[in-house]
């Protein structure tokens, strides 16, 4: 068996009176890749960031070709041959990809620097990985992927041998993402050694060759991917079974709530046709930019549509800004909750009344004794695991800031709640309370419209299906018919309805009308 490169035995770090790890190990081998996984607090980014040298453990050593070695700092780690690429990116997008692949090693001719030799050298590490793209483009003009990319591109560049990847593809499109798994094979192909922090079982499946769980900072187990079945590795991660992940009760759908008829952007959007009714989901699946998050935005008033109309409960609405979405009791959890929804420096407190403030106070006074209570209420409702609600939102978990932001929309109690990519970036447990949420939300007659990229979540808890392509709905398809070989087909399409999709555009049916 091949020795590990890495070894890290009995490591332990405790933050005040929190224990953030507790004895815990791991050891990674020359070409493989080790997923590490557990819900988020299990201790697997502090265990990352010992071994990048942000924190000094408490206890435990670490050996790299078994010899015993400490890492006091990045830089100290980076020169013993360990990176890790964050998931939030750590570049500098106002400066050109050569100076973000020359930061803190520029090179200098005669003590002035050499932008000829600089630019040689960027060209040389992309080239590396395979990325044909000019070195002179800003940063901050590439995509998420393409950031990303470079960013692997210096660490391949500065030879790490121990290469750290934390949810990766948290913010890539598919193409991105199948780039980024092309590349992780090269990698393990060259020797190198990686770990790959994932909450999606399907890239596990797709890259590892073992997996690590940590459970409440403490190591669980450590096993061959063939060993193993994706069930048993989420019974390890929440410590108990974990079925029925998906909440769908017998729902008796109602009148319809939301209707959207010929709505559209003018451009790449639209015209669009649904119609969601009050104790149901929908949920809107297709390829990334389908057109899906604009069609969301413009019913919520985010952006202008520039045809179409927008009914609740029968009654057209002018939407023309969040504010007058809210005003007719329309709700939206967009697609970044750190970017789009969340105030970080902000308390759970503040953050979760931000859309209803209005309902507590009178000439300009504020009740506070009503707002803690309703926050407080709410908090428990949604489980939302923090010290009190006067906590940053900043030190939450990804699903607890998640059920901050719900928490919010069901203080406004809206009619129709659209929830844009509701999961991302969560780990099981917390995926498995928010279904929860959902399905509690449309047993009290809310009529839920959800945006997801995961399929078998879209189709776990939807009552009906609607398929985007192109800017428009392709098809419409019934929780009874609904498989993920059926709706990727039209996704993609490889399936045509009875109408063809381009002239849509000119005549578009109701949902679930075909043209003739």
């Amino acid at each position: 068996m091949t020795p590990p490169l890495l070894r890290m035995t009995g490591v332990s770090k405790r933050f005040g009176g929190a224990k953030a790890l507790d004895n815990v190990h791991l050891d990674l081998r020359a070409g493989e890749v080790h997923a590490l996984m557990g819900e988020n607090g299990a201790g697997k980014s502090t265990l990352m960031k010992i071994l990048s040298g942000v924190y000094t453990p408490d206890a435990g050593t670490i050996e790299i070709n078994g010899q015993v070695t400490t890492i006091q700092n990045p830089r100290d780690a980076l020169a013993q041959g360990i990176a890790i690429i964050h998931q939030e990116l750590n570049t500098v997008p106002e400066m050109t990809i050569a100076e973000n692949l020359s930061l803190g090693h520029e090179p200098t001719r005669h003590g002035v620097l050499d932008r000829k030799e600089m630019r040689r050298s960027a060209r040389e590490k992309l080239d590396r990985i395979g990325v044909d793209i000019s070195v002179d483009v800003p940063l901050g003009r590439l995509s998420v992927g393409m950031q990303q990319l470079v960013e692997i591109a210096r660490a391949v560049a500065e030879n790490a041998k121990i290469l750290v990847l934390d949810e990766p593809t948290a913010s890539l499109s598919q193409n991105e993402a199948e780039r980024l798994f092309t590349l992780v094979d090269e990698m393990r192909a060259r020797g190198m050694a990686l770990a790959y922090i994932s909450h999606r079982m399907e890239e596990v499946w797709r890259l590892s060759d073992r997996i690590t769980v940590l459970r409440d900072g403490k190591w669980v187990s450590t096993t061959a991917r063939e060993d193993v079945t994706p069930a048993q590795v989420v019974n390890h991660m929440v410590g108990r079974d974990v079925n029925n992940l998906y909440v769908h009760e017998n729902r008796s759908a109602g009148e319809v709530v939301l209707a959207v008829s010929e709505l559209g952007n003018g451009r790449d959007v639209g015209p669009m046709n649904l119609e969601v009714r009050a104790g149901e989901v929908v949920s809107l699946v297709g390829l990334v930019g389908a057109g899906r998050t604009e069609l969301a935005r413009m019913i919520f008033g985010a952006d202008r549509a520039k045809s179409g109309q927008v009914s609740i409960d029968g009654t057209p609405i002018s939407v023309r800004s969040p504010r007058d979405a809210i005003r007719h009791r329309i709700g939206l959890l967009p697609e970044s909750r750190k970017e789009q929804a969340l105030f970080l420096d902000m308390s759970i407190r503040d953050n979760t009344v931000m859309s209803s403030m209005d309902n507590y106070g009178t000439g300009g006074i504020l009740n506070l004794r009503a707002i803690r209570d309703a926050v407080e209420r709410e908090v428990a409702a949604l489980r939302v695991r923090s010290t009190s609600i006067s906590q940053n939102v900043s030190g939450l978990s990804g699903g607890n800031q998640q059920k901050v932001v719900l928490s919010r929309w069901i203080l406004v109690q809206p009619k129709v709640l659209i929830l844009d990519e509701p999961t991302r970036g969560v780990d099981i447990g917390a995926k498995q309370e928010i279904y929860r949420i959902i399905n509690d939300l449309t047993l009290q007659g809310m009529a839920i419209l959800m945006i997801s990229s995961d399929l078998p979540e879209a189709l776990g808890i939807s009552d009906r299906v609607l398929v985007v392509r192109n800017g428009l709905i392709a098809k419409e398809i019934s929780r009874a018919e609904a498989t993920e070989q059926n709706v990727m087909m039209y996704a993609t399409g490889v399936a045509a309805d009875e109408y063809r999709i381009e002239e849509q555009r000119t005549e578009t049916p109701i949902a679930g009308e075909k043209k003739r």
